[in-house]
This record gives C-alpha cells, structure tokens and sequence, in this order.
C-alpha cells in the first residue's frame, strides 16, 4: 500500500520542476545562479518539512532566506 500524501522533498521537487520553463528563458549565468539557489534550498528540505506548510513554496523562499542571512551574516566578519 502507497503512501496518500507526498513528503516534503516529493513537494519539492516538483515545485523545482514547475519553475523549468522560467529557468530556461534565463541567461546561463542567471540559470547557474537558480540552480545553486534551488540546491541551497534543498539543504533545509528537513527543516522545511516540519514547518507542514499547505504551499511548499513557502518554505522555499524562507530557506532562501535563510540563507540570504548566512551570507550577509559572513560578508560582515
């Protein structure tokens, strides 16, 4: 027997997926720096899971944000 809802990361990638058409029309140096955002993202895929968000997306751009702190956080030292 199956399991009825996805997890997180299932979520997750899919949003990634959805966004594919957006990150083609990107420039190369754009589509690199997405997909080093979305990998970034997916490190805090444990955090993000016990946040039970109805909208992944929601935990994407917080863990964005997470780690938009991190580097300002390291550019001050």
């Amino acid at each position: 027997m199956g399991k009825t809802c996805p997890t997180y990361r299932m979520l997750l990638e899919d949003e990634i997926r959805s966004w594919e058409t957006f990150r083609r029309a990107l420039r190369k140096e754009d589509r690199e720096a997405f997909d080093r955002l979305m990998n970034r993202i997916r490190r805090h895929a444990s955090a993000s899971s016990n946040a039970a968000r109805l909208n992944p997306f929601e935990s994407m751009v917080m863990a964005a944000l997470v780690e938009l702190e991190r580097d300002r956080d390291s550019e001050r030292l």
